[in-house]
């Protein structure tokens, strides 16, 4: 991915964006996996049905079951849609002045907040679990001065390594800030 050609809402002009980060594909596998399971056992129990129980099937009421049965396809695809946008469009931007947090809510809510390297007092990264150790994703916790105490990047990969770039940017702009003071 070329980060120049990214664009986001109130990109300043010289910003450069240094990193874009998603939700580790493991969360959003995690979250789809119930639903898909759930899906799979209504699907074969009407797969299963018209062979155990084939009086219910007969012309009247199989109009009926095909429509329960297309009822939960479409809710089915429409709730794992709404997941996979609740967690795919919740966006990290790190460049060279801030970082910028794009959570989308639901379908149609977004909440976009930013943090400018210079209101950065510490950064915590935390992997917790087995297999948020295996796969290398966790949560990492900017803590800042501002109203809005704790920035978190949720569930990303390589938490460590954001981690680190946070607190080099952080401690660039400081140094560059208290150099242009003197």
């Amino acid at each position: 991915m070329n980060l120049s050609l990214v664009r986001f809402p109130g990109k300043h002009d010289g910003e450069a964006v240094i990193a874009v980060y998603h939700r580790h594909w493991f969360d959003i596998f995690s979250s789809l996996l119930i639903p898909v399971l759930l899906s799979i056992v209504v699907i074969g129990a009407f797969i299963t049905l018209p062979f155990v129980a084939p009086v219910l099937f007969r012309s009247e009421s199989e109009a009926f079951f095909t429509f329960l049965e297309n009822s939960f396809l479409l809710f089915f695809w429409l709730n794992v849609f709404l997941i996979w946008i609740d967690l795919y469009f919740d966006v990290w931007i790190v460049t060279d002045e801030r970082i910028i947090n794009i959570e989308q809510k639901d379908l149609f809510t977004r909440r976009v907040s930013e943090l400018r390297f210079s209101r950065v007092q510490d950064v915590t990264s935390e992997v917790t679990g087995v297999i948020p150790s295996i796969l290398n994703f966790g949560d990492v916790y900017v803590q800042t001065a501002g109203e809005n105490p704790r920035f978190i990047f949720h569930n990303v990969s390589n938490p460590i390594a954001i981690k680190d770039l946070v607190m080099r940017l952080a401690e660039k702009r400081r140094a560059t800030v208290g150099s242009a003071g003197d």
